[in-house]
């Protein structure tokens, strides 16, 4: 199973001109041999490109994406990338959830697609990128 992250997915939804053709590969190419998943926190990250929970759903139905739970233990991981980020220096606007969504692979041993490894690979060593840069 592989854990898609959101930028992966609104690249496909909203036909970006520099990454769609990129992710909508990905997609294709892992769906073939894999069960590709999503969680709660990308649902939401989601949900705010569509004025209905209707309209989502009808985008999300062409990708047979397994809905995950988030673990508990995810939560606590996710604090504390996200507290070492801060104490480095990064900043506050930067966003929880991407460090949710690395700890939710981390903690369930799921290999992410994601076009921006950047964060993952510093903060979630252990997580298996799948991404432009690590091909």
């Amino acid at each position: 199973m592989i854990l898609v992250d959101t930028n992966v997915l609104i690249d496909v939804l909203a036909d970006d001109p520099d990454w769609a053709e990129w992710s909508e590969t990905q997609l294709m190419k892992h769906i073939e041999r894999d069960e590709l998943a999503i969680n709660p926190i990308i649902y939401a990250e989601l949900a705010a490109a569509y004025r209905s929970e209707v309209a989502l759903e009808k985008a999300l139905r062409y990708w047979p994406l397994v809905r995950l739970p988030l673990p508990y233990a995810a939560g606590y991981l996710s604090g504390q990338a996200f507290r070492k980020y801060r104490r480095q220096g990064g900043q506050k606007r930067s966003s929880l959830p991407d460090f949710y969504i690395g700890a939710h692979a981390q903690t369930d041993a799921l290999p992410l697609l994601t076009r921006d490894s950047r964060r993952y690979k510093s903060y979630f060593p252990k997580v298996r990128l799948i991404a432009p840069h690590e091909a």
